[in-house]
């Protein structure tokens, strides 16, 4: 069996540590984030390089709000400039892109650099990047759930008729693969509310290395990292071998 065919289908990424990275360097923590966007151009590039797929990003989260209001003003400014100066880039490398969240919650401007960004990329066969952002995983299920009520509620569905698929056909990853590698920089080991119901079946891959510093030789490793495991899903290595 080929190298390229054991490659994960999904990766996820809990991008960490910016802020703690430019701090070790007496830079404030902007200069971080800003850093990281080498790193996400990097990803968008070997992913699409080595046929994954798809990869999914968590840019936001619905509980970073809480962080400093300035942070999260230059956060929201930073991830709408960075849409629009690699847009066309990402396009013409057949990039699909879409973003999942509550985006509702976001101002009128940035939806509309959003949508205007997935309306021109929809077409795109390539990898498929998603962009969490104002996204939770409890959120997520919630609004699936809502979904799946007010099916029932029209008599479109009957309670004994929701399954797994049918959750699953209502969270916002609904047209991708389940995430078969997840990786969280910073050496943080916590999910964070980020896919809940996706990872179930996930290999679960935490790095210390700082989302600045996670570089093609570090993102090498974590493929490797999965590579090198037995996936069994609930059978045991006997059934597998």
């Amino acid at each position: 069996m080929s190298i390229d065919h054991l490659m994960p289908k999904h990766v996820a990424v809990i991008m960490d540590g910016n802020g703690r990275w430019a701090k070790k360097r007496f830079l404030p923590r902007v200069a971080g984030h800003k850093f990281a966007i080498n790193r996400v151009r990097d990803l968008v590039k070997l992913c699409s390089e080595k046929g994954i797929e798809a990869l999914t990003l968590f840019a936001f989260s619905s509980e970073n709000w809480q962080r400093p209001a300035d942070e999260v003003s230059i956060l929201m400014s930073l991830a709408m400039q960075t849409i629009e100066s690699e847009l066309i880039k990402m396009h013409e490398n057949n990039v699909q892109l879409k973003f999942i969240g509550d985006l509702k919650a976001l101002d009128s401007r940035m939806q509309q650099i959003f949508n205007d960004a997935e309306l021109l990329t929809a077409g795109n066969t390539g990898l498929k990047l998603r962009i969490a952002f104002n996204y939770g995983g409890q959120w997520d299920i919630t609004q699936a759930v809502q979904k799946i009520a007010f099916s029932v509620q029209q008599g479109l569905l009957q309670p004994h008729e929701i399954t797994a698929e049918v959750i699953a056909s209502k969270l916002t990853t609904s047209d991708l693969p389940e995430p078969d590698l997840f990786i969280r920089t910073s050496g943080e080991q916590r999910i964070s509310n980020f896919l809940l119901w996706q990872l179930a079946y996930t290999e679960l891959y935490f790095t210390e290395t700082l989302f600045p510093d996670f570089d093609a030789a570090a993102f090498e490793k974590a493929l490797q990292w999965f590579l090198d495991r037995e996936r069994r899903f609930g059978k045991t290595s006997e059934q597998l071998g």
